[in-house]
């Protein structure tokens, strides 16, 4: 089968070189002209013969909504395009109109895998019709994992069931990587434990908590045994956000991955004006101290040690440099910038 593939970065030139592998022909477009395979979208078109099957694997949001209209002028009646990048649900009811309207069919596809999708294949979720699924599904094959098809691969639903898996599927990512977080920090804490790391890989086999992102927290605590210089700053990709809002829309309590989401936020936040707000109250109801800025960044670096005196937070305050403040909430402010990330960002 011959493929079209828009979207050569970490994701997607891993995908063309899995689905090489498998014995198809693929044709990939990149902006980078040093990775793709074609000058143009118009050169990918005309290499393909009708009918054409386009595989989209660029950044969520105006981009894969850029490329879907460019196809929509360039491709004919009875081609397919299929977006597995990690597009919100609700575009894909307008793709799919869109190119309806030429005759030309629609997909979506949820992708998991990551960087390592190349050798352990890509898990895969796909909304549309099932006849088009059903001629696409030797590129499906392709990139998912060896073994049973309903093991990596699932036809979801209708157009937008794909990604709308996949938002969940993050959702619930979200929520099992602040648990295995919010373990690490509880041993890290305890002074009779002296081998954090060992303690994440003996539960790697065996007991109900082992997965693959346990086995990769093993590998992050392997390479880095402390998490020295590792910054807690934690963007959010909108699968998250749009998570919780479906959530919200459908009456579903969601308190886990709300949570981490939640957590996510508060990580860019060097000073929470929330726990302001608390200081000051409980300063105005109770006479409890209000400590400045730079008593708490004093406090906090004294945490790890444990408890501190009030006169030794005081002494530590003097000591304090409000500009260490002061820049990391400009890195953080420049890294907020961005937005959120999509979650496919670093496929193109």
């Amino acid at each position: 089968m011959k493929l079209g593939l828009i979207g050569l970065g970490k994701m997607g030139g891993n995908m063309r070189e899995r689905i090489r592998r498998a014995g198809h022909e693929v044709v990939g477009y990149d902006i980078n002209p040093a990775i793709s395979d074609v000058p143009s979208l118009e050169a990918l078109v005309a290499s393909l013969e009708a009918p054409r099957v386009v595989w989209t694997m660029v950044a969520a949001g105006e981009i894969t909504r850029k490329t879907v209209a460019a196809l929509a002028d360039l491709l004919s009646e009875g081609d397919l395009v299929i977006d597995g990048g990690n597009s919100r649900f609700t575009d894909d009811f307008e793709n799919d109109k869109l190119l309806g309207a030429k005759g030309i069919g629609y997909l979506d596809c949820g992708v998991s895998g990551g960087i390592w999708g190349l050798e352990n294949g890509y898990g895969l979720m796909v909304g549309g019709q099932d006849a088009l699924v059903e001629r696409a599904m030797p590129i499906f094959d392709a990139l998912r994992p060896e073994g049973p098809r309903d093991e990596g691969f699932v036809h979801a639903g209708d157009v937008g069931a794909g990604h709308y898996t996949k938002m969940v599927h993050n959702g619930i990512e979200y929520g099992l990587m602040h648990a295995y977080a919010e373990g690490y920090e509880l041993l890290e804490k305890k002074d009779i434990v002296k081998n954090v790391p060992g303690a994440f890989k003996a539960w790697s086999r065996g007991t109900v908590v082992r997965s693959w992102l346990l086995d990769l927290m093993v590998k992050a605590l392997e390479e880095n045994p402390t998490l020295d210089d590792v910054s807690d700053y934690t963007v959010d990709s909108g699968e998250g956000r749009w998570t919780v809002e479906e959530a919200i829309a459908l009456s579903v309590p969601m308190p886990v991955i709300s949570a981490s989401l939640f957590a996510r936020f508060a990580s860019r936040q060097l000073v929470s004006p929330t726990m302001q707000a608390v200081a000051a109250l409980r300063g105005q109801f109770g006479g409890h101290q209000v400590m400045t800025l730079a008593e708490g960044v004093a406090l906090r670096e004294q945490a790890a040690t444990g408890p501190q005196a009030a006169s030794e937070v005081k002494a530590h305050a003097a000591e304090a440099k409000p500009a260490d403040a002061e820049t990391a909430a400009a890195k953080g402010a420049e890294a907020a910038s961005a937005g959120p990330s999509s979650g496919s960002g670093s496929t193109n």
